[in-house]
C-alpha cells in the first residue's frame, strides 16, 4: 500500500473507495522495481511534479527516490532536462530541492563550455529526425543560426551527455511532455524507441506523471503504443 498522503484524507476514505484503489494501484507500479527500477520513477514523477510546479509531491517524491538510493548525479538527469524543457524557474526549483535532500552534494570541477561546430547541430537534427527536419527548427536555423546551435547543445546536454543514459534520458523527457500532456511526446516515443527502451518501460514512464498530472497523463500519450492499425506509431 502507498504511503501518498492523498490515502489519508477522510472524505476520500468515506466517498470514493474506488477512486483510492485506483490510485493505490496506479503508484503500486510507479513505486516498485518492474521495466524500470523504482528509484529512476521516483526520479521521473519528481521533475514531473516540478513540471506541474507541485513542490511539495516533488519534495516527498525526491525522497523517496534517495531511500531507494538515488544519488545527487542520478538527480542532476532532472535538472539538465528541466533546464532545456521547461527553463530556468523550474530548474532552479529542482536544485533547491536537490540542496535540501542530500547531505553532501558533490560537484565536479566546473567544464569550459562546449561550442557547437559548422554544421553540427544540423547533421545532429537530421539524425535524430531521420533526415526530416522539424519546421519549428528549420526556422531557427534559418533566422537565428545561433539559437539552433542553443538547441543542438541544449538536447545534446539532455539525451547524449545525461548522467544516466540515453535511454532514460528519453523516458525522462517522456515523463515531463506526458505530464504537460504535449504532442512533442510522439517525438520522444521515438528516441525512446531508438534508445533501446522497450514498450514497457516507455508506458512505466508515462506512468510516473499520474500523480502531478492525473489520468490525463496516459491519455496523452497511451494511445501512441497503441498497434500502428490502431493508430499507434509504428516501431
Amino acid at each position: 500500500m502507498t504511503n501518498s498522503p492523498l490515502m489519508d484524507v477522510a472524505l476520500l476514505r468515506g466517498y470514493a473507495p474506488y477512486t483510492l484503489a485506483g490510485y493505490a494501484s496506479f503508484r503500486s507500479v510507479i513505486e516498485s522495481d518492474g521495466a524500470v527500477p523504482a528509484k529512476l520513477k521516483a526520479l521521473f514523477a519528481t521533475v514531473a511534479a516540478i513540471d506541474r510546479r507541485h513542490l511539495t509531491l516533488a519534495r516527498q517524491e525526491m525522497e523517496r527516490g534517495v531511500a531507494l538510493g538515488l544519488t545527487a548525479k542520478d538527480a542532476t538527469a532532472g535538472l539538465i532536462v528541466l533546464s532545456s524543457l521547461r527553463g530556468e524557474a523550474a530548474a532552479l526549483d529542482f536544485a533547491q530541492i536537490i540542496s535540501d535532500s542530500f547531505d553532501d552534494v558533490q560537484a565536479p570541477q566546473p567544464q569550459p563550455l562546449p561550442k557547437a561546430g559548422h554544421g553540427e547541430a544540423e547533421a545532429n537534427f537530421r539524425a535524430y529526425w531521420a533526415g526530416a527536419i522539424p519546421a519549428p527548427l528549420g526556422a531557427l536555423m534559418r533566422l537565428v543560426p545561433e539559437a539552433a546551435d542553443a538547441y543542438y547543445l541544449m538536447r545534446r546536454g539532455s539525451i547524449d551527455a545525461n548522467p544516466l543514459s540515453a535511454k532514460y534520458g528519453e523516458l525522462l523527457l517522456l515523463t515531463i511532455l506526458a505530464a504537460g500532456y504535449s504532442p512533442m511526446a510522439a517525438t520522444h516515443v521515438r528516441g525512446a524507441r531508438n534508445a533501446g527502451a522497450s514498450d514497457e518501460e516507455i508506458a512505466e514512464a508515462v506512468l510516473c506523471a499520474v500523480p502531478s498530472a492525473g489520468i490525463a497523463a496516459w491519455m496523452a500519450v497511451g494511445g501512441m503504443l497503441a498497434p500502428p492499425e490502431e493508430g499507434g506509431i509504428a516501431r
